[in-house]
């Protein structure tokens, strides 16, 4: 198995691979690291048959992505053990999940799974992978792409942002919550949102990172 260091690559490579291209730049951005530490690090990887470097981007081989995925469901796992059992807030399980990702063998996963009744989603609204790898397929896109007067249904909130969670959270707009798109304001302004029959506005990085899907709620 990887060292912890070289699993949070591999959980970053499959999490921007998720969204198109991967460079080399991404990684070293996503993780807070320097361009050189991302070279060396994909070197290890190569060398373990985990990653590749095709026409320069970035790309996990299969035993990468089963590796990957493995990593993804220690950590959603922990999240709603940390959420739903000891309770902890939103935007603090994420940071705590990563400690105890690594930790957690197959068989510890497995046990958890149970103890949860087998979640499907973790507590920002992302799927968890199935013990062989099967990822659910999640319908939802971002708020930003919602017209006025359409109603939707948070589906999942970007994990990595702490500041933003705490945000969301005191306003109520987690995986779940119905609103009402009231104004969408132009050259990029930001989306005014009806949740409960208060109103929020909320700018175009925020409102990018919260997915929906339609509803017939408010």
């Amino acid at each position: 198995m990887p060292s912890s260091a070289m699993e949070e690559y591999l959980e970053v490579i499959y999490k921007l691979a998720e969204k198109g291209e991967v460079r080399p730049s991404q990684i070293a951005e996503a993780l807070g690291v320097s361009g050189p530490t991302v070279t060396a690090a994909l070197k290890r990887l190569g060398a373990k048959d985990l990653a590749t470097r095709p026409r320069g981007r970035v790309a996990l081989t299969d035993e990468g992505r089963i590796q990957a995925l493995a990593i993804i469901r220690g950590h959603r796992l922990s999240e709603r053990f940390l959420a739903d059992v000891l309770g902890l807030p939103l935007d603090e399980v994420h940071a705590e999940a990563c400690l105890l990702e690594h930790a957690l063998s197959p068989r510890v996963q497995e046990a958890l799974e149970d103890f949860l009744q087998r979640p499907e989603y973790c507590p920002h609204g992302h799927p968890i992978p199935s013990a062989d790898g099967v990822v659910a397929t999640t319908e939802g896109a971002s708020l930003c792409t919602r017209d006025i007067g359409e109603r939707v249904e948070i589906v999942s909130v970007a994990e990595d942002d702490t500041a933003m969670l705490t945000y969301l959270a005191s306003l109520g707009l987690l995986p779940g919550t119905h609103m009402l798109v009231c104004d969408v304001a132009p050259f990029h302004g930001p989306l005014l949102v009806n949740v409960r029959g208060s109103q929020y506005a909320l700018g175009r990085e925020v409102a990018d990172k919260i997915l929906v899907k339609s509803s017939d709620r408010d």
